[in-house]
C-alpha cells in the first residue's frame, strides 16, 4: 500500500473515530470555521476601504461588530425587553385560551389529560439533580459558545497556518490537491453563509412587517425570532411561528388563520424567490439534501447538529463532487467502458 493511500486511510479513520467518540468536538470546530469564514470575509471587505494588514483587519472588523452589537443593544434593549416581557406574559394567556377551547370537546380533554405533568415520563432522579443538570448544561453551552468565537477569530487571523496543518496529514504528492480542496471548502462556506444571512434578514423584516400590518402585537420581536430561527432551514420557520400563532389565536380562528397566512406567505417568498436567487449565485444545495441532512445530523448530534446540518451538507456535497465524481468517475477510460465478453 502506497504512502498516499495510507495517509488518506489514516485521516479517514481519525475523522470517523473523532465523530464517534467525541462528536461535539468536530461540530464545534466546524462552527468556529463558519465564524472564521465570516470574519475573514468581513475583513476582506474592510481592507478594500482601509489598507491595513489582514490580522489587523480581522481584529478591527470583530471590534466593529462588537461595538455595533453593543450600540444596537443599548438602543433597542429597553423596547425589546418590554416587548419580550409582554410576549412572556401574553403567550401563557394565549395558551390558556387554547386549553379552554380544547376543554370544550371530549377529544380535547383527552389531549389535555395526556399532557398533564404527572402523565409525562420525566427523567429519573430528584428535582435538585435535574435543576443542577440544566444549570450545568447552560454554563456548558455558554462556555462552548465563547470557545467557538475565540477559535473563529484565530482561524480568521491566520487561516493558512491551520490549512497547512491539515495538508501535512496527507502525503506530499496529495498536498496540492488538499490545498485546492481546502480553498474550495472555504469558498463553499462563504457562499452559503452569505446566502443564509440574506435569507435570515428578509425573513425577519417580512415577518415583522406582515404581522404589524395585520395588527398582531409584538411584531418586531416576533420578526427577530423568525429571522434568527431561519438559520435552521425547514424546522426553524415552524418553531418561530408558534408564539405568533398563539397570539393570533387569542382573536379566534380568524386571527389564527391570518397569522398563519403571514408566516406562510413569508416562507413562500423566502423559499421560492429569495433563497433560489441567492443560492444560485453562491452554492447549489438541493432541498432534498437539506432535509436529509437536518434529519440525519439532528438524530445523531441533537440541536447543534441541526444548526450545522446545512453548511456541513454543502461541504460534503462539494467533497463528493470533487473527489468522487470529478476525480474518479469522470476519469473512466474507453477501455473501462467495454463490457467483458462472456466465454461460451
Amino acid at each position: 500500500m502506497s504512502r498516499r493511500t495510507v495517509s488518506v486511510v489514516v485521516l479517514a479513520v481519525l475523522l470517523v473515530l473523532l465523530f464517534w467518540q467525541l462528536p461535539e468536538v468536530p461540530l464545534l470546530i466546524f462552527a468556529a470555521a463558519l465564524i472564521g469564514v465570516f470574519l475573514y470575509s468581513g475583513s476582506s471587505l474592510l481592507r478594500r476601504v482601509v489598507p491595513v494588514p489582514h490580522a489587523v483587519g480581522v481584529l478591527v472588523f470583530t471590534l466593529l461588530l462588537l461595538l455595533a452589537g453593543a450600540g444596537l443593544g443599548l438602543l433597542a434593549a429597553s423596547p425589546l425587553a418590554e416587548q419580550l416581557n409582554q410576549l412572556w406574559q401574553q403567550v401563557p394567556q394565549a395558551f390558556n385560551s387554547v386549553t379552554d377551547r380544547l376543554s370544550r370537546y371530549s377529544w380535547g380533554q383527552e389531549i389535555l389529560q395526556r399532557l398533564q405533568p404527572q402523565n409525562l415520563s420525566l427523567p429519573s432522579g430528584s428535582g435538585t439533580s435535574t435543576a443542577f443538570s440544566a444549570i450545568n448544561s447552560t454554563f456548558g453551552a455558554l462556555g462552548n459558545a465563547v470557545l467557538v468565537v475565540f477559535l473563529g477569530v484565530y482561524f480568521a487571523v491566520d487561516p493558512a497556518l491551520y490549512r497547512r496543518g491539515i495538508e501535512l496529514m496527507v502525503a506530499p504528492s496529495l498536498r496540492p490537491k488538499a490545498h485546492e480542496i481546502a480553498l474550495e471548502a472555504a469558498h463553499t462556506l462563504r457562499g452559503w453563509l452569505g446566502a443564509q444571512l440574506v435569507s435570515m434578514t428578509v425573513v425577519g423584516l417580512l415577518t415583522a412587517l406582515g404581522l404589524w400590518i395585520v395588527g398582531i402585537p409584538l411584531a418586531p420581536v416576533l420578526g427577530v425570532i423568525a429571522g434568527l430561527l431561519a438559520f435552521i432551514p425547514t424546522i426553524g420557520p415552524v418553531m418561530s411561528a408558534v408564539p405568533g400563532l398563539l397570539l393570533g389565536l387569542s382573536d379566534g380562528l380568524s386571527g389564527l388563520l391570518t397569522v398563519a397566512g403571514v408566516y406562510l406567505a413569508v416562507q413562500t417568498v423566502e423559499s421560492y424567490l429569495v433563497t433560489p436567487y441567492v443560492q444560485r449565485r453562491s452554492v447549489d444545495l438541493p432541498q432534498a439534501a437539506t432535509i436529509v441532512a437536518l434529519v440525519g445530523f439532528g438524530l445523531l448530534y441533537g440541536f447543534l447538529g441541526m444548526m450545522l446540518a446545512t453548511p456541513m451538507a454543502a461541504v460534503l456535497l462539494m467533497l463528493v463532487n470533487r473527489l468522487y465524481v470529478t476525480d474518479y468517475l469522470e476519469r473512466e477510460t474507453a477501455e473501462e467502458w467495454r463490457l467483458p465478453v462472456a466465454k461460451s
